[in-house]
């Protein structure tokens, strides 16, 4: 830091406006810890599935698929299910 710039926080750690100069010198966070940027991105979200699902769209008659909805959560789960049985699979 050099004599000219302001800290940019005082003493009890509260954030002083940013001026166009601080704005200037910032660098990407990948530039300045790459490590941490790149153990983030492995984190985010669920792991890759070996056997993804596809999204589609089917045409079900209403009573069937306020069967499989009154199950609760993983109603699609169970028509796979289903439907797996079903083909022998």
């Amino acid at each position: 830091m050099s004599k000219a710039t302001k800290p940019l926080t005082d003493k009890n750690g509260e954030v002083r406006e940013l001026t166009a100069a601080d704005i200037r010198r910032m660098r990407p966070a990948s530039k300045v810890v790459p490590g941490v940027v790149a153990a983030w991105k492995r984190t985010r979200g669920r792991p890759k599935s070996e056997t993804p699902k596809i999204a589609t769209s089917i045409r079900l008659d209403a009573d069937l698929l306020a069967h499989f909805k009154a199950t609760g959560t993983g109603w699609q789960t169970r028509i796979n299910q289903v439907l797996r049985k079903a083909v022998g699979m």
